[in-house]
């Protein structure tokens, strides 16, 4: 069984969602980024998400692409996302890496998912790739028992949630909101209605990323997702104070007020 799979079923065992960290890599300094993400996991997160900043990244809200521009600028590669992984990951926490496509066709798919699971990395969120052209990482990604998580949307179609629930490993990933992420001052009924179609897709886990930023939010959400996904919203409070010890404060406290939540949202 994947590491994600059974982290958010250890959570389900609790009567609770888990609680998913999205951190880029490299920001504000890959030290930091590491530190705030051992930090959010001592917290009370379950699973991290590890962000390969990306040129162009058309999913993401503008914090986290502020965020990835300013890591690239002081030189983030592939390598040191690989580096995090490993650092993260040996806290036991299951660690994936969110990235768009280009990077890892470019690095070389096996290649990619062999140094993914070297360095102890769970598996891939591939937020623009679907599963219907995904022959080739799908490939790399069983030889080298990794998940393989893909992004599904309200606008998808009823086929298509079927095809990538049969296709994904670990959970399915519903962006509940059209156009792309970031937090936001409510949650709407897009997000429990896309878990309920998910669900009778097939999905055994969906898992909902929709800009939660705070424990009644992520409450709201965990009372019918099995995970609950929170990005910017950390992201911000990192670059709150360029004090390194304020700056995780501000981590630590944030996801220890998201892991309140999702305790309570059943």
């Amino acid at each position: 069984m994947s590491q994600t799979a059974a982290a958010i079923d250890a959570a389900k065992a609790e009567n609770r969602a888990a609680l998913m960290i999205y951190l880029p890599v490299g920001y504000p300094n890959l030290d930091l980024s590491i530190k705030a993400a051992r930090t959010a996991i001592a917290a009370g997160a379950d699973i991290i998400e590890l962000g390969l900043p990306y040129t162009d990244p058309g999913m993401d809200g503008p914090v986290i692409e502020a965020a990835a521009q300013q890591a690239l600028a002081q030189g983030v590669r592939i390598a040191d996302v690989f580096t995090a992984v490993r650092e993260v990951s040996h806290t036991g926490a299951p660690t994936l890496v969110m990235t768009y496509y280009n990077p890892v066709f470019r690095y070389g798919v096996d290649r990619f998912a062999a140094d993914l699971a070297e360095h102890g990395g769970a598996g891939l969120i591939t937020a623009d790739l679907t599963p219907d052209e995904a022959g080739e990482w799908s490939a790399a990604a069983d030889a080298h028992d990794l998940d393989k998580v893909f992004v599904v949307a309200p606008s998808s179609t009823d086929e298509r949630l079927k095809m990538t629930a049969a296709a994904g490993r670990g959970f399915l990933y519903a962006a509940s909101t059209m156009g792309v992420t970031g937090t936001r001052a409510s949650v709407g009924q897009a997000a429990e209605e896309l878990v309920q179609r998910c669900r009778a897709a097939g999905a055994p886990r969906v898992c909902v990323g929709l800009g939660v930023s705070d424990a009644e939010q992520a409450a709201q959400v965990a009372a019918y997702a099995d995970g609950v996904i929170v990005g910017s919203a950390a992201v911000k409070a990192l670059a709150s104070s360029e004090d390194e010890a304020k700056a995780l404060g501000a981590v630590e406290d944030l996801i220890a007020d998201l892991a309140r939540g999702v305790r309570s949202g059943r």
